[in-house]
């Protein structure tokens, strides 16, 4: 029998009851559609994260300070020395708390960072209206405030926020400045929800404490080694250790958090991939249960020439057919949530994968293979004398 007649036959067995064969498939329809739609989720956001790194430059190095206690702190002129040495170009410390912010009746919990305003070149951010910060406000430690524009959307609304007058934990500071949206960061978070004040306010009237987190720009991208050799140099006398600092460049920060991406994203997949061996189960049984249901019909078939290897075939078909019309309607549906989920979720994006797509529908129809071969071979072994004597 050629393989065209099973297919056909297979697919007037299924279509008969279709409620039975749309039941059975379930399982493989949402596998597929999970695999497909959490790996173009996945592949999104690494496309998302290598456009922030690439926004930012590719010679841009993080300093964390790890340690606690004076003897870990970092004195800010004396980091901003190192903008001395001919293989750094740009250094801007920071301290960041999260404190409450009040316009009017307007209030609310927000991120608050003190840095210079090299942190705007650092940092690629570019400014919706007014001004950033300059070194005369931290010489003097004025009260300036820079507002992310979610915060000032938060506050004021559609009121123009320059030169009004804010809130923070009971001081005064004036609003100079309203960022551009930027989204996210390399850092994680969002300029658009912070305040942005001078760093020497923020550890002198706002309490902020010392200096965690420093961003270093090397001259150019040739440079990010030796800018490193030199910041280690410097932490290190500083510190009296090599322990109590991280450094991490763009690259490193990029695969740090790929491969976390990467990780959470295999993971989803992994547990996705256990409904297709529950629907490769579901299968299983319900080809057990035709395999019973059409006993006489195999007698028949057996008793009038149809060899073992037919009846294998004609079932194992069958099985294969189902788990493939699964796999194809969870591909159908997983692209359609991929391309419906930005329309949900505006600050992701999804990429969709041919090649996962694919491995996941040739995935459903091996797990058709696997769970169909042992009711089929249970049927191929049937004699004719007992399959006709089935009432």
């Amino acid at each position: 029998m050629r393989m065209m007649e099973l297919i056909q036959m297979a697919m007037k067995t299924v279509t008969a009851s279709w409620m039975r064969t749309l039941l059975t498939m379930l399982g493989v329809i949402i596998g597929v559609a999970s695999v497909v739609t959490l790996v173009s989720i996945g592949k999104g956001t690494q496309a998302q994260i290598e456009k922030q790194y690439e926004n930012m430059g590719t010679n841009m190095i993080v300093a964390n300070l790890l340690g606690v206690g004076r003897a870990q702190q970092l004195e800010y002129n004396d980091i901003m020395e190192l903008e001395g040495f001919p293989e750094i170009s740009s250094i801007a410390p920071t301290v960041s708390s999260s404190l409450n912010v009040k316009y009017d009746t307007e209030q609310d919990s927000f991120t608050v960072l003190g840095s210079n305003e090299r942190y705007q070149y650092v940092q690629k951010l570019s400014m919706a209206q007014g001004r950033f910060i300059t070194d005369a406000d931290l010489d003097f430690r004025t009260n300036v405030a820079l507002l992310g524009p979610n915060v000032a959307k938060t506050l004021f609304g559609s009121v123009n926020p320059i030169d009004k007058t804010i809130n923070i934990n009971g001081l005064q500071f004036s609003v100079v400045g309203v960022l551009a949206s930027k989204g996210s960061t390399t850092s994680g978070t969002s300029p658009d929800d912070m305040v942005i004040v001078p760093l020497t306010t923020g550890q002198r009237q706002l309490g902020m404490g010392s200096i965690r987190t420093t961003y270093v720009e090397a001259t150019s991208k040739d440079d990010i080694t030796q800018a490193q050799e030199t910041l280690t140099s410097f932490l290190t006398y500083k510190f009296k250790s090599s322990n109590g600092f991280r450094l991490m460049n763009q690259d490193q920060l990029l695969s740090a958090r790929t491969e976390a991406a990467n990780t959470l994203t295999t993971q989803l997949v992994s547990v996705a991939c256990i409904s297709l061996l529950v629907g490769g189960i579901g299968i299983m049984n319900i080809m057990l249960v035709t395999v019973s249901e059409r006993t006489r019909e195999i007698g028949i078939r057996k008793s009038i020439g149809a060899r073992r290897k037919n009846i294998l075939m004609q079932f194992l078909v069958e099985a294969v057919v189902i788990s493939g019309m699964g796999g194809l309607i969870g591909l159908g549906l997983g692209i359609s949530l991929a391309k419906l989920w930005p329309y949900f979720n505006k600050s992701q994006t999804t990429v969709v994968s041919l090649d996962i797509s694919m491995y996941a529908f040739l995935f459903s129809v091996l797990v058709g293979v696997i769970f169909g071969l042992y009711p089929a071979n249970k049927a191929s072994k049937l004699r004719p004398i007992d399959a006709l004597r089935t009432d």
